[in-house]
Parts: structure tokens; sequence; C-alpha cells
């Protein structure tokens, strides 16, 4: 049996009940690199921890070392856990393990997590729709912006959606500025980049669509990083308003 389980999107205490207890029980666990490692040490001591991350330009494993891997060790009847950032079926290459485990013949489960879209946002006060302001948001990677099997439509993204989430696009900052600038997204889009989220190490930055780019490399902007495009970026500056306002009367 092999469990694909979704970590959270880097603070330990988001992790789900369920997900939980598939760490303390298993026997195996194969882990990405944004897994926060205080959850390793849930499972048991006899269980075997192999590291599976992926950084830019850097694998410990291919993914097709890691379908491997999955398999042979449920072939022995072990309890694996495939333990990955965020959720495993949001750019988790989860659906990839499920595929490969499902053509082998070996059952699984899907645990899913909460992706850093939703953690990030939450907490840096953003929130992905909001009465009057957005309808709709979409999750993007930034890392296809050059492949030319299917590129990601920033044509339709421009003015589809009311807020983008874009994930893995660091690298990729000004050919994203210049896409939803070229498909006519107002330079003074409000845009949040939320590096670390949800970790005592995250960074929030406000800045526009104009000049995201040169705001990120101010800063050294690093990965993990989330990029939040829309009006709901406008809001965290509200309840900050707000909330002095609240601390000065009660003072």
């Amino acid at each position: 049996m092999v469990s694909i389980v979704g970590a959270g999107p880097g603070d330990p205490e988001l992790i789900t009940v369920k997900a939980m207890k598939r760490i303390r029980q298993a026997e195996v666990i194969l882990y990405d690199r944004l897994v926060n490692e205080e959850l390793l040490e849930e499972a048991p001591g006899e269980a075997e921890r192999i590291y599976c991350g992926k950084a830019p330009g850097r694998h410990a494993a291919s993914q097709e070392d890691i379908n491997r891997r999955l398999v042979a060790y449920a072939m022995q009847g072990k309890r694996v856990v495939r333990l990955k950032g965020g959720d495993p079926f949001v750019f988790g290459r989860g659906g990839e393990e499920a595929l490969a485990l499902a053509a082998a013949g070996i059952p699984y489960e899907v645990v899913p997590g909460i992706t850093s879209a939703v953690g990030a946002a939450a907490s840096a006060s953003i929130p992905l729709t909001h009465r009057g302001l957005a309808a709709s948001f979409a999750c993007v990677t930034g890392s296809r912006c050059h492949e030319d099997g299917s590129p990601v439509r920033w044509d339709l993204l421009a003015h589809g959606v009311d807020t983008l989430a874009i994930y893995m696009g660091v690298s990729q900052l000004p050919y994203i500025r210049e896409q939803l600038l070229l498909h006519g997204k107002a330079g003074s889009t409000p845009v949040a980049l939320i590096e670390q989220g949800t970790t005592s190490r995250q960074r929030t930055f406000l800045c526009t669509l104009e000049n995201m780019h040169e705001l990120a490399k101010a800063v050294k902007l690093g990965n993990p990083a989330l990029i939040l495009v829309g009006e709901v970026v406008r809001l965290p500056g509200q309840l900050a308003l707000l909330e002095r306002n609240v601390s000065t009367r009660i003072g």
C-alpha cells in the first residue's frame, strides 16, 4: 500500500490529521524538499527515510526512479508514504505516481494537503476571493513559461481570472510581467511576493505588476515563493489600518 500524502505549505501544524496518521504508521517515507523535516520525526524510529527532493536544476532522484522505488517498496509489503509539500495533486506530480502505481497493480490512496496558494495567501492576510473584488482564482505554474508543448495561456489568464496564484515563478518574473502587460493587464495591478509562506521565515512584499521583477531582485527573493496578482492584494493594507484603529481605541 502506498499513501501519496500532502504535507501542507510549510508550517508543520497545518498538516491534516489523516496525513499525520499515515506518517506515524509508515515503514518507508520518500519525502520532498519542501516537506518540513519536523514531520519526519513523527515517523517510527525504524522507518526508512529517503530524500527525493527537486530544487531548480538539482534533482536528488528522477521521477522515473521515484516511481520505481514506490513500486519496489510496496511489492515488499511495506507501508509506504510518499510525502509531498503542499497538495500532491497541485503541481506535485502525484498524478504521475498514481498512474505508475496503478499500472503496477499497487493499491494506493491520496491524502490531500493545503496547497501553498491557500496557505501562503492566508498567512499574508490575502483572500484569494473577496466579494466585490474577486470571484475566481487560478493556480498557475511559472516553470512552464518556455515549454514548447503546452505553454501557459497568459493571454486568457490576463483577463479571464480575478486572482492569479503563480507557483515556481521566481526565475520567470520578467517574462510573466511581460506577458501579462502584453495581453492588457494594467501595470498598476497589485502583486504580492510571498517567500517561505506559513513558516517563521516568511517574507511578504507588496508591489505592482509593473515593478515586481525589480523588487524581487532588490530583496533577493528566493524559492519557494508564491506570486499573487490581483486586486485582493490591496486588502492586507486595509486590514492593518483597521487593526491599528481598533488598537488605538482600546489603548
